[in-house]
């Protein structure tokens, strides 16, 4: 999707009534549009989420390997969209076998704006333990930092709408080379996922920016694709940290301007 078709899609101008200085007057601003998608697997509806309508192939993608669906892109078969109402529904093929284990396990809830727990019907499905991750990148300060930077400069939809997270993916060296914003922080995580999956690049030859806290979600689903370092502007939650020590994810806090905090596995970061 280039540029414009993401404006029309992801925003919207709306007049409204601006107050200073005690008097009111006409404006105009742009707001974020947020959309139902229903992910439909093998015909079988997995749940809806409220995300922004676009990046959508890289929604289906990302969010069937963090949550697990599937392990690998090739696993999913087919993807088409189709407008449903208010929503839009995301068709998807995937294996016979993890089908089967879908229906096993069958969520259809609707899920609030950027929820990623919302589907699950037990503790065990909510609470996944993913495998280690491996060894990974190493990541100097400077080069975290750098990246912080850049992320900051490439958030268009944010900077037009101020309403929006980001999930972006960095070189070793900082270099800032995919983001994907979204209305829910576990929705833009999900899509840069599948872009990087969509492209053929390692989870582990890089590492994960995200411009939200560091919920357990977040760490799970970043755990579950083999990502080996996720840095956060806000703070962690005791129960990410916990799944970061045991998956061996290096997991920062409140990385912000030239500083930030390593909760687990500081053995990535380097001083120089």
């Amino acid at each position: 999707m280039n540029d414009h078709a993401r404006w029309l899609a992801t925003c919207s101008e709306v007049q409204l009534e601006r107050w200073e200085g005690g008097q009111p007057t006409a404006a105009r601003d742009s707001v974020a549009e947020e959309t139902p998608l229903a992910l439909i697997y093998n015909g079988l509806q997995h749940v809806v989420m409220m995300a922004s309508p676009a990046d959508l192939e890289d929604f289906a993608l990302g969010f069937s390997l963090s949550e697990g669906v599937i392990e690998t892109p090739a696993e999913l078969h087919a993807f088409e969209t189709d407008r449903v109402g208010d929503g839009i529904a995301l068709y998807m093929d995937v294996d016979a076998t993890r089908a089967r284990a879908l229906e096993a396990q069958r969520r259809n809830l609707a899920g609030r704006t950027g929820c990623g727990l919302c589907g699950a019907e037990t503790i065990e499905q909510a609470v996944r333990h993913p495998a280690a991750v491996a060894s990974g990148v190493r990541v100097t300060a400077s080069a975290l930092q750098d990246a912080l930077a850049r992320l900051a400069q490439r958030q268009q939809l944010n900077a037009k709408t101020g309403s929006v997270h980001a999930a972006a993916w960095a070189t070793p060296e900082g270099e800032v080379v995919v983001v994907r914003e979204d209305v829910g922080r576990h929705n833009a995580l999900d899509k840069m996922i599948g872009a990087l999956a969509r492209e053929g690049r390692s989870f582990e030859h890089g590492f994960a920016l995200i411009t939200s806290r560091a919920s357990f979600e977040m760490a799970q689903k970043a755990a579950t694709v083999g990502i080996t370092l996720l840095a956060a502007i806000s703070a962690p939650t005791g129960l990410a940290i916990r799944l970061a020590q045991e998956t061996g994810l290096t997991l920062i806090g409140f990385a912000r301007g030239r500083s930030f905090n390593v909760y687990a596995n500081p053995q990535r970061v380097t001083a120089a």
